[in-house]
């Protein structure tokens, strides 16, 4: 994912996360204990507080977000990612996991102090998110979009050989690509500046670096849509070329930086 992250999606694959909801579970990093408390400073989460996560999947910000002792309606396309965020969150009476698509959900009457949407935003159509998340809010309560971004970092000499295995494998690779450091982003904030319901917007960075081994690695690399809709030869192809590299030149192990954005706004006065 680069600078780009607000770009739309392709449609027909927002689906695909949910043929292996377990595996995305397993795989997928949680964000920085340091993006969570950022999180709950902004909202004001904590009891009495309602919250509205847009996409939760399987509860990966939702579980550190409930901790704060705020209620949570989270609204989940995938009824498999539903049901692995509800056994998540059982502890967790003050939460609901609802199935439905976000754009066709109906907001409840009583608006949200917060709604909020993790690495998800790029799925939801472009003319439906900004003014529905500006509906389902009170004057004056707080959209926090969370913006993941692959960066250079960690085991740097990897990501820059495995591009080969990515131009041999998949078409859609631009040749030459690297990874871009988070100082070089220019994540695109026209839509929050632009939009007439909202006031305020700020961006806040979170760092963290993962080491994984190679299962590990080709595991989270199984939970990215570019890589499951491949072609079944060209990912068990590229999965082989990669597992190849970590192994042999890598001892098994690669560490991968992720640059997690915090984009905040406020909901105008009616």
């Amino acid at each position: 994912m680069d600078a780009s992250e607000f770009r739309v999606s392709d449609p027909r694959l927002r689906d695909i996360f949910d043929q292996d909801a377990e595996r995305y579970e397993r795989a997928r990093p949680r964000y920085p204990a340091s993006l969570i408390e950022d999180l709950v400073r902004v909202t004001g989460a904590g009891p009495g507080v309602r919250v509205l996560e847009i996409a939760p999947g399987t509860g990966k910000l939702t579980v550190d977000l409930a901790g704060s002792g705020c209620s949570i309606t989270a609204v989940e396309i995938g009824p498999s990612m539903a049901a692995v965020a509800r056994r998540h969150l059982a502890a967790f009476p003050e939460v609901e996991v609802v199935v439905a698509a976000f754009e066709e959900w109906g907001l409840p009457p009583e608006p949200f102090d917060a709604v909020v949407c993790a690495t998800a935003f790029h799925w939801l159509d472009p003319d439906v998110r900004m003014p529905k998340a500006a509906r389902a809010l009170r004057p004056g309560g707080l959209f926090g979009v969370v913006a993941t971004h692959h960066v250079a970092g960690g085991t740097e000499d990897f990501f820059a050989e495995v591009q080969e295995c990515y131009e041999r494998w998949d078409p859609a690779t631009p040749p030459g690509l690297r990874q871009t450091r988070e100082s070089d982003l220019a994540t695109d904030l026209t839509e929050f500046t632009g939009s007439p319901h909202f006031t305020g917007v700020a961006v806040r960075g979170h760092a963290q670096e993962i080491t994984y081994t190679t299962d590990q690695y080709l595991d989270v690399l199984l939970t990215y849509s570019n890589h499951r809709a491949l072609p079944e030869t060209a990912r068990n192809g590229l999965l082989a070329g990669i597992r190849e590299l970590i192994d042999s030149r890598y001892d098994g192990v690669v560490t991968k930086r992720y640059w997690h954005e915090l984009i905040t706004a406020v909901r105008v006065e009616a």
